[in-house]
């Protein structure tokens, strides 16, 4: 049965007087039996140190720690019954796949045939039923990676970790593995920690999202949640591929005919009047319009097949839109655009907060 795990104000402090480096900051989440979390940030944001704190590999300067309502600071990792998954596969090379997904059974002294019968369950779960008698060595790496899983599954712990598993992998493999790690959640229905940077795979494979700067929690909520409404611009700007676009101006008007004015332009939207505020919008809101006043200079073209991405120099900096497959712009061109009104994001200029 999936297990409950709840962060209470935990702190992380590394060092000692002038010397301390607080790496985490009053961090509260709770995850809910059964929920795939994804922890991401930039690299130093405190994840990986937030993942170690529930693995047990670290102790909290502060806060409480529970799973499944039992208070685990204290416990060691091995009694925390939990299962993690590291970026380096960290395999007995020297074994078989079969004794290395049933070596934890084999340590808690698993009668054999039990033993036997849960490898290939989780064999079977994980499509490497014909593997079972190589060794890592003779394997790719989205199979070593399916044999970690498989380890850590075979447990069939309460909490399940993962250490940014993919980061070794070549783009392909990536994606075969994200489709298999978000298979075996729903299969399996076990609660599930995951720490990336790739916002990808934040966007794809998470319930929930949690982002995380410098130690604070920025915002969680759903993916939907975090791309549509972000609270600020750090969020607006880490999540999104290619990241929004931000335009610092004023709105003037009385409420009922707006318009936002900015260096080189203006906009006719239902702005927050008499005040300096950024507005965010992403690439796809954005939209080549030959009769636009807003214009500039096409800078860069970049067809991916399905879309082509153009990105315009503008007199408030570099703006990127989403326009159809076969646009067809010619480098240096003169471009109008303009936006919905529909998604336009607003934040405070100087706080970055959402309004």
């Amino acid at each position: 049965m999936a297990s409950s795990l709840e962060i209470a104000g935990i702190r992380k402090v590394f060092g000692k007087g002038a010397a301390a480096v607080e790496v985490l900051k009053k961090i509260d989440i709770t995850v809910s039996p059964g929920e795939f979390l994804i922890l991401v940030g930039p690299s130093g944001c405190g994840k990986s140190t937030l993942l170690n704190i529930i693995a047990g590999l670290e102790e909290p300067t502060e806060g409480a720690l529970r799973i499944g309502g039992r208070d685990v600071l204290g416990v060691a990792p091995a009694e925390r019954d939990i299962a993690m998954v590291f970026q380096s596969y960290a395999l007995y090379p020297t074994m078989s796949v079969a004794d290395n997904i049933g070596f934890a059974l084999e340590m808690r002294r698993v009668p054999k045939e039990a033993r036997n019968r849960r490898i290939h369950e989780v064999a079977a779960m994980l499509q490497i039923e014909n593997l079972l008698d190589r060794r890592p060595s003779q394997l790719s790496g989205g199979q070593r990676q399916r044999v970690a899983m498989g380890r850590a599954l075979a447990r069939d712990p309460q909490l399940f970790l993962f250490d940014e598993p993919l980061s070794n992998l070549d783009a392909k493999l990536r994606v075969e593995m994200r489709a298999e790690i978000k298979r075996l959640h729903h299969v399996s229905g076990i609660t599930s920690v995951y720490v990336t940077h790739d916002q990808i795979e934040a966007m794809t494979l998470g319930s929930r999202i949690a982002v995380m700067k410098d130690g604070v929690l920025q915002q969680i909520g759903t993916p939907d949640e975090i791309y549509r409404t972000p609270v600020n611009t750090y969020v607006a700007g880490f999540i999104g591929s290619p990241m929004m676009n931000f335009i610092d101006g004023v709105a003037e008007g009385d409420g009922a005919k707006n318009r936002f004015v900015f260096s080189g332009g203006f906009l006719e939207l239902q702005a927050p009047s008499g005040r300096a505020v950024t507005l965010g919008q992403r690439p796809e809101h954005i939209h080549l319009a030959d009769d636009a006043a807003w214009r500039g200079e096409v800078l860069l073209v970049e067809p991916t097949g399905a879309d082509t991405y153009v990105v315009v120099q503008t007199a408030v900096g570099l703006i990127t839109l989403r326009a159809p497959a076969n646009t067809r712009l010619d480098i240096g061109e003169q471009v109008g655009m303009t936006v919905s009104d529909q998604h336009n994001n607003w934040f405070e200029k100087v706080s970055g907060r959402r309004i």
